[in-house]
């Protein structure tokens, strides 16, 4: 029966392509949030091949979609999520490629979104419409979940489903498309807290440095000293230390050098900065911005504690939360996590490690509510960045082990 899924992704591959390709050239771009031209793309592609589904849309410019199948007898339920929303395009002039072109260039696909995550949401859109065809060999039930607000972690895209839907997309696992590289699939991922610091004083005239405290001086202070927050260790479970040493020579290949320890560490960086309006005027307001990543092992709550505790001693400061989530993680060794590992081989020869995702994704929805988020997608090439893309070599491996994993995870014993 893989084989002839196999056979089935081979024969459609010119036809996998183009709808990638497709909807890579609707503009998503979230911030502002508008996705109605990617969500009619994928609207237009269920109701064309008979799949009945659901539209929850508390938002209306930003849809999600429900789909799901029950087969014929008991069994486990398996989530596929992705979503519609990419980042914003900045400099435009850089991108040797047109940022929503799609072109296909020397077997890359460029655009963006074309990594985050439009590969991964395909692979699991074609992965439903594929098992629809083996359901008698299928026990249980699989769920399409195609959301629309993830890329600011918002409200109305998988948090909102999770919140008024759980009952029809919380599962017993989640499979998630987003970047990874074939090499590695994720079990877990940092968390983070995203801060907004602002800070005032009297200011006035660059001459009279003795009359004020300088707000942007002041920030750099407060900066230096939340800095030494990322000097925290973590405590990390036996399990999990274990299937992270197994794995440093994969994350470091897939993420960069330096990548292994930065996934088992504290960091911090300070996104924006503005303060002052004159060269000869004491800066009397200051803002900046702070993301802190908490690796496994560490509480959000003593980070907040930490940070509050620091911000006593700036009377000049205050502190707004942006978003914050906690770190979190699934069994290493999980059922799916060895079902997407074999398949990868099967397909390409490609053993995944099993690691730590730097950055965030909306399968920790799942696992923060215990239940095993797995991330398996293609290389994070250009993700965020100017000429992203995805391989058309990567793009349909992802599709068959999506593909394959899920008819494994719900084949009949």
């Amino acid at each position: 029966m893989k084989q002839q899924l196999l056979a089935r992704i081979e024969h459609d591959q010119d036809r996998l392509i183009e709808f990638l390709r497709g909807f890579i050239r609707c503009r998503d771009l979230n911030p502002p949030g508008d996705t109605t031209a990617g969500a009619a793309y994928v609207r237009a592609f269920l109701e064309a091949e008979g799949l009945a589904f659901k539209t929850v849309a508390p938002m209306p410019e930003m849809p999600n979609f429900i789909a799901t199948r029950q087969f014929g007898t008991e069994g486990p339920h398996l989530v596929l999520n992705g979503h519609i929303d990419v980042f914003p395009v900045e400099a435009p002039e850089r991108w040797t490629h047109d940022p929503f072109g799609a072109e296909l260039v020397d077997g890359r696909i460029y655009g963006r979104g074309a990594c985050d995550m439009k590969c991964g949401t395909t692979a699991s859109i074609f992965a439903y419409h594929y098992l629809q065809a083996v359901q008698d060999s299928l026990r249980g039930r699989l769920t399409l979940t195609v959301v629309s607000d993830e890329e600011t972690f918002g409200p109305w895209g998988a948090r909102y489903l999770m919140e008024h839907h759980a009952e029809e997309v919380l599962g017993d696992c989640c499979l998630n498309g987003e970047p990874s590289s074939p090499w590695t699939v994720r079990f877990g991922e940092k968390g983070l807290v995203w801060l907004r610091f602002r800070l005032g004083t009297p200011g006035g005239h660059g001459a009279f440095v003795h009359r004020s405290p300088n707000s942007i001086r002041v920030a750099m202070r407060l900066i230096e000293e939340l800095q030494t927050l990322t000097a925290l260790q973590p405590e990390e479970p036996e399990e999990f230390i274990r299937a992270l040493e197994e794995s440093h020579d994969a994350m470091e290949r897939a993420y960069g050098e330096g990548a292994a320890r930065v996934i088992r560490s504290m960091t911090l960086n300070i996104g924006t900065i503005q303060g002052g309006v004159k060269v000869n005027m004491i800066a009397a307001s200051a803002e900046f911005t702070a993301d802190f990543r908490i690796p496994n092992g560490i509480r959000q709550e003593e980070i907040v504690a930490r940070i509050e505790e620091i911000l006593r001693r700036y009377p000049e400061a205050t502190m707004e939360t942006i978003v914050s989530t906690r770190p979190n993680w699934c069994q290493p060794y999980h059922p799916m996590m060895d079902i997407v590992r074999d398949n990868a081989k099967l397909v390409s020869g490609i053993v995944p490690a099993r690691v730590v995702s730097p950055g965030g994704t909306d399968a920790r929805l799942w696992r923060l509510a215990g239940v095993p988020g797995v991330v398996y997608g293609p290389s994070p090439n250009g993700m965020g960045s100017v000429d992203e893309y995805v391989s058309v070599e990567e793009f349909l491996h992802v599709v068959k082990c999506h593909t394959l994993s899920a008819y494994d995870y719900l084949a009949r014993a």
